[in-house]
């Protein structure tokens, strides 16, 4: 994982270096689901001090295959409502970590800064990951909600795999979505290039969760600083390895949400970025 670095070198600030007095066991279901669960009884048989999941896929598995060993997620939508936790201030179990967004409807928010780009825009495609246990929530939850809210019309596309990816992008466009919302996963994390390759190819303005997708050619994201989650997520790991409990450590939410806008997609797509959201920008990619 691209950011996978961010988090070592956290833990390296806390005085934790591999192959010194921290050893790391790595294990990666390469974008396959079903292969999620088994790699997480594997981690669990080594019984190490603490395990960490990444999102929502990876800490569901590891919460079923252990209530004793210390579980860290860095970056869950919403903890509470799949059950990963009792509530935020009090994790209640063996796992802790922090959320990805802070409820509100932060995707109606990115369709607001959608709809300042691209104004008629009123058929959005959304990219989601069946395999993602929040993207399940916020298809059944938030998206009829917000469809009320902005009288807009969404097509729901799914991809688990790297291929599912191109069928998507090419359904969208065959369906004439005027837009693109891809949800974070570790499907389009580890696959960032690709999925803003593939938008530009379609021609498919799209807004994304995480700062990585405008700098890797992406048009507009809004959302949490993936690098900053992951490198808290360090000073957890850091605290239950000096003998915190992780029932002790509230689950933090993001408090920095980064617009950025990369003015070299807009220019290929032909979109003017209005004067007033470039303003709003924490950071503008000419």
């Amino acid at each position: 994982m691209p950011n996978f670095k961010v988090w070592q070198d956290s833990l390296r600030d806390h005085g934790w270096i591999e192959g010194k007095n921290l050893i790391v066991d790595y294990r990666s279901a390469e974008g396959h689901a079903a292969r999620v669960a088994p790699l997480a009884n594997e981690l669990v048989a080594l019984k190490p001090d603490v395990l960490v999941g990444p999102s929502a896929p990876e800490a569901l598995a590891l919460k079923s295959a252990t209530a004793s060993i210390p579980i860290v997620f860095a970056a869950v939508a919403d903890p509470v409502r799949l059950g990963l936790v009792q509530s935020l201030s009090h994790p209640g179990g063996n796992i802790t970590g922090l959320a990805s967004i802070v409820p509100g409807n932060i995707v109606s928010k990115r369709i607001q800064i959608l709809r300042e780009i691209v104004p008629a825009a009123s058929k959005i495609a959304i990219l989601v990951n069946p395999s993602n246990a929040d993207h399940g929530l916020f298809v059944a939850e938030e998206l009829p909600e917000t469809t009320r809210k902005l009288g807009v019309t969404f097509q729901v596309l799914e991809a688990t795999t790297v291929e599912e990816l191109d069928i998507a992008f090419t359904s969208a466009a065959a369906q004439h979505a005027d837009a693109i919302i891809p949800l974070g996963s570790e499907l389009t994390v580890n696959n960032v290039a690709r999925v803003t390759a593939l938008a530009a190819e379609h021609r498919l303005p799209a807004v994304y969760v995480f700062r990585l997708f405008a700098i890797n050619g992406g048009l507009v994201s809004y959302g949490a600083d993936i690098t900053d989650l992951l490198r808290r997520a360090g000073d957890y790991v850091d605290k239950i390895l000096k003998g915190t409990k992780p029932a002790d450590l509230p689950v933090e939410q993001p408090t920095k949400f980064d617009l950025v806008i990369n003015l070299k997609a807009a220019k290929a797509l032909g979109l003017e970025i209005p004067a007033s959201l470039l303003a709003r920008a924490d950071e503008v990619i000419e």
